[in-house]
């Protein structure tokens, strides 16, 4: 019998074929990283215009100025600075994508690395598109093979290796030359702790921040010649996460980012279900809310176990609260960026409703697929009960072209200055224009 390959030999592999292959010339491919582009550089122009995000750009600005500067940024800066400012922005509304097989968002941290070294370069929207997906393909792997620990926090850890991969793509780094540098990460990628979010901390936003800034400066510098050690990822599993690599890569030749969510609701993808079980009850019983008396929510374990945060204080703990997500959509039926306002949180009657729900674990043959059950019962009628098996965004319910551009118009409107007939020539440009034209001129500051 044959022995499995190594982690490390089927990285090679898949390495091999993004970079000998150009993901642009299948459509589906095609297609779903133009459509990742855009709705993450929505959530990131959103993310911009945070107070926070405003003075960190300002405090970059003073000791790192640059060159890189695009649509949302006020100020201009230096390649790092700005890969470090994107992927903060990018993550404030947990609004991005995600890929439930690898447990995390592979596109989310190439993207800042494929944006800023494609305009720094003078690149493409072909070279940003290639850059994000080889980034995706080989993040998503390694997201499914490396397990984190109780404890950890996905974002930061193996979200790394897709920006290392997104730069060696965009830099032109060969095969061999991008192993080494995620074997370069592989030595020094973080232990991401989940504490931040149960007391409501921002600085978990910073995990793909520096995640983006980190993988540039590793191309770099295996780019120059600096020399890594072989066995290291297989080493970094052992000792950082959870040592629990059994399962076979994804082979060459199929594509993960088909396989990817994008998301509609601006909460962390778990609390998604039981959200879509309260927005279609709130479409049944619209304005009845008041009369709602108990309510029992079922849902996966994972689930349970990233978001579990009860009565949150801060946006990031809400984001990350399933009780608080069901809350908010039985009372309004709507989940975006302005459901975690100081208003919005203090809110006595989602308060209320929150504190009414009761959080149950499924069990059984399902338990483990990603689907809810809400049961609300009134003081006006019948008790309802609510199931939900996939939403906007899964494999068999994915995101329509008209949600996208919505979903963006919706988050940068503020920011673009976008009234509901503005034309968004931005838009148009990444999901129809061609692979060749400079992305400075679509990313331009507006």
């Amino acid at each position: 019998m044959t022995a499995p390959a190594s982690m490390t030999e089927s990285i090679t592999d898949v390495t091999r074929w993004v970079l000998g292959t150009d993901p642009l010339e299948v459509p589906s491919v095609d297609r779903a990283a133009r459509h990742l582009l855009l709705d993450t550089l929505g959530c990131t122009i959103a993310g911009l215009d945070k107070p926070e995000l405003v003075e960190l750009e300002r405090g970059l600005a003073r000791f790192d100025e640059g060159s890189i500067r695009m649509v949302g940024m006020q100020r201009s800066l230096s390649v790092t600075a700005a890969a470090y400012l994107l992927g903060m922005a990018a993550t404030w509304d947990e609004a991005c994508e995600g890929l439930a097989r690898a447990h995390g968002r592979p596109g989310l941290h190439a993207f800042p690395v494929a944006v800023v070294l494609t305009l720094a370069t003078g690149g493409t929207l072909g070279d940003a598109l290639r850059a994000l997906v080889r980034g995706y393909e080989v993040g998503g792997r390694l997201g499914e093979r490396l397990r984190i620990r109780p404890g950890m926090h996905v974002d930061g850890t193996w979200g790394t290796f897709a920006g290392v991969m997104a730069a060696g793509s965009v830099l032109g780094l060969d095969a061999d030359h991008t192993m080494r540098a995620i074997e370069a990460g592989a030595c020094q990628t973080p232990f991401s702790l989940y504490h931040p979010v149960k007391q409501g901390a921002t600085i978990r936003n910073s995990y793909v921040a520096e995640a983006g800034s980190r993988a540039i400066r590793l191309a770099l510098a295996v780019e120059a010649g600096v020399t890594t050690p072989h066995g290291s990822l297989e080493l970094y599993d052992e000792l950082a996460l959870a040592g629990t690599a059994q399962d076979e890569i994804a082979p060459p030749g199929e594509w993960l980012v088909e396989q990817g969510y994008l998301k509609p609701f601006a909460a962390v993808r778990h609390v998604h279900y039981g959200a879509e079980a309260a927005r279609l009850w709130h479409g049944q019983h619209r304005g009845q809310a008041d009369q709602i008396e108990s309510l029992v929510l079922e849902v996966y374990p994972e689930a349970v176990v990233y978001c579990a945060n009860r009565a949150p204080d801060t946006a990031i703990q809400a984001q990350f609260s399933l009780t608080y997500g069901v809350a908010r959509m039985l009372l309004h039926g709507d989940l975006g960026p302005d459901a975690y306002s100081d208003e919005a949180l203090a809110d006595p009657e989602v308060r209320r409703l929150e504190r009414l729900v009761e959080v149950r674990t499924a069990s059984g043959e399902r338990s483990h697929e990603r689907r809810a059950g809400l049961r609300v019962g009134t003081a006006c009628g019948p008790e309802s009960m609510m199931v939900v098996d996939s939403v906007t965004g899964d494999l068999d319910h994915p995101m329509a072209r008209t949600e996208l551009v919505e979903k963006f118009r919706r988050y940068t409107g503020s920011r673009l200055k976008l009234g509901p007939r503005t034309s968004m020539p931005l838009v148009d440009a990444i999901l129809d224009g061609p692979a060749d034209q400079p992305l400075v001129s679509i990313l331009a500051e507006r």
